[in-house]
């Protein structure tokens, strides 16, 4: 139906040129010819023909206007799949790539990509391929009716245009290109600050915000007015040349009128004919400006499209089959740049069912485990598995299907907070999302709300507290319930009460699932079945709680740290 549609468009705009050139002009021509006669009794013809001058105008903008309602479907279509091509692949890109990137630059990126794609298919199928059929049109008629000289003029003040107005164009891309790159610079750091907007208050820097704001736009500023002011003299340079061409070609058919070569009505029907070809070219400016301000927004979007995925699926990867969710780090080796390795040969064995807490000091590679078992990243060496089958030899998707995670950092989606927890398994009932709103004790709180689980959470989930916000983090995840269950900081932000009462729910459910808790507070993972501990990316101690303590360790002297902690925290309360 697209293609019927591109074929009918066409088919529009080649009637409307025909009645455009050959009817419009033709019927003037003829009305001024019988006025000039003076012949009186041929009224009603020429009123006929004046008439039918308005009817061919009209006809004009109909098949125009139904050209375009017959062609938007097409373009709206192409910008809806392109846009969803990107946005794909935006979430196929690694997350190296993401967080590399700033996420107002990429979505300005991708915006104007987009709309240029309908923009491009316009401009191209109905003003230049019409413009052309037009040109060769009148030339045609200009060389049967007035000689070849007509035609060697006119198509010496076309050429003269085009590369007036190319060569004025190439010369304002180079003042747009930089005013775009402001532009989506200014974008890319309101976007930035606003997301911030908490750090920036707590630092008291809103003035200093604005102020860098203000500069950016500033220099946008200056950019838009050198680019602005050249159009001008684009302006008029196209109507220098177009009007010196108008003015030869209706000066040439009244000398030849004077010589009786040419009729009166000649006179009309070149000015005809040049002033419709006129505004096509006049369009000629602004559609070569579009077309390569299109190339250029859509190169930028291509060279998203086209930025390779750093984590891709294997040629021959299988779907992950977990039976007893039983995980294995091989001699993991990992750096997130080549010369520095944050894992150096990590071997871990959790069996199914088990529990295993990986605790150390900042910056000992725990929350790297993690993002590991998910494939955000490849190994530099070494392997884990699942149930014996290696993570870079399966699918991502379904990978990341068999884990579930509660991260440390909570972000949640600007909607409700039944949708924040349903977006653990999709098509998740009411019932369901209750359920797991209880395991994480937090259905009290969202019952005690006006709207309840329709209450919004705000942007990035900035409405709740820390703790209701990684209550609905471990929600979701029950609600997956996932076979393999990693617990990074899950209870960091939440008060001792209710650390202790998810405490309880974590540890019940972990009894059915292979569980790797990620910890910082050494009090929740003393009953864990094996106690990792990591330093500067090497296990440096194993064991049990109770074990671990009488090694007299690193591990027993965060416990002892820990505990003065907590006793100068309640000594202090009270």
């Amino acid at each position: 139906m697209l293609r019927v549609r591109i074929v009918g468009a066409m088919l529009l705009v080649v009637a409307s040129k025909i009645v455009q050139v050959f009817g419009a002009a033709y019927t003037l021509k003829y009305a001024v010819d019988r006025m000039a006669a003076g012949d009186r009794s041929l009224a009603w013809l020429i009123i006929a023909l004046v008439l039918g001058y308005a009817a061919a105008r009209f006809s004009t903008t109909l098949f125009d206007n139904l050209r375009n309602t017959v062609f938007e479907r097409v373009g709206q279509e192409a910008t809806r799949r392109l846009a969803a091509s990107v946005f794909r692949h935006l979430h196929r890109l690694s997350l190296r790539f993401h967080l590399e990137r700033r996420t107002g630059a990429v979505t300005k990126v991708v915006e104007r990509g987009t709309k240029s794609i309908d923009t491009m298919l316009y401009f191209m199928l109905f003003n230049i391929a019409p413009t052309v059929l037009e040109l060769s049109l009148v030339l045609g008629i200009f060389w049967t009716s007035f000689g070849i000289g007509m035609v060697a003029a006119t198509i010496a003040m076309v050429a003269l245009y085009i590369w007036f107005t190319r060569l004025v164009t190439d010369w304002r891309n180079a003042l747009r290109n930089r005013m775009n790159d402001l532009d989506t610079g200014a974008v890319a750091h309101a976007v930035d600050s606003l997301l911030n907007f908490e750090t920036v208050k707590y630092f008291g820097a809103e003035e200093r915000e604005a102020r860098r704001y203000d500069a950016a736009m500033a220099a946008y500023a200056n950019a838009a007015t050198k680019s602005e002011n050249s159009l001008a003299w684009l302006n008029i340079g196209q109507a220098l040349v177009t009007n010196i061409m108008l003015g030869g070609g209706m000066a040439y058919i009244a000398w030849g009128w004077s010589q009786g070569r040419f009729s009166a009505g000649d006179v009309v029907f070149v000015s005809t004919l040049l002033s419709q070809l006129f505004r096509p070219l006049d369009l000629l400016g602004m559609v070569y400006r579009t077309i390569r301000q299109g190339v250029i927004d859509m190169g930028a979007m291509f060279d998203l499209i086209d930025t390779p995925s750093e984590i891709v699926d294997a040629p021959d990867a299988t779907t992950l089959t977990v039976s007893d969710g039983h995980v294995r780090f091989e001699n993991v080796r990992f750096g997130y740049d080549p010369g520095r390795l944050i894992l150096k040969g990590i071997d871990l064995d959790i069996p199914a069912g088990r529990t295993l807490a990986v605790v150390g000091p900042s910056g000992a590679g725990k929350s790297t485990l993690a993002r590991l078992m998910y494939r955000f990243y490849d190994l530099t060496s070494g392997r884990i598995t699942i149930d014996g089958q290696d993570i870079a030899r399966v699918t991502q998707a379904s990978l990341r299907s068999a884990i579930g995670i509660v991260p440390q950092d909570t972000v949640l989606f600007n909607d409700t907070i039944g949708y924040n927890i349903g977006y653990g398994r999709e098509g998740a009932g009411q019932a369901e999302i209750e359920t797991a709103a209880r395991g994480a004790a937090i259905a009290g709180f969202i019952e005690s709300q006006a709207e309840g689980y329709q209450t919004r959470v705000g942007e990035r989930g900035l409405k709740l507290s820390g703790g209701e916000k990684q209550r609905v983090a471990i929600a979701r995840t029950l609600l997956k319930n996932p076979p393999v269950l990693i617990l990074d900081e899950a209870t960091s932000a939440l008060d001792s009460r209710t650390e202790g009462e998810i405490q309880d729910t974590l540890e019940a459910i972990s009894q059915r699932r292979t569980t790797i808790v990620i910890a910082h507070r050494l009090s929740t993972v003393v009953n864990a079945d094996e106690i990792v501990v990591l330093e500067a990316g090497e296990i440096v101690e194993r064991g049990t709680h109770a074990a671990l303590l009488r090694k007299n360790g690193l591990y027993a002297e965060m416990w002892n740290r820990q505990a003065q902690e907590r006793a100068d925290e309640e000594l202090a309360a009270e």
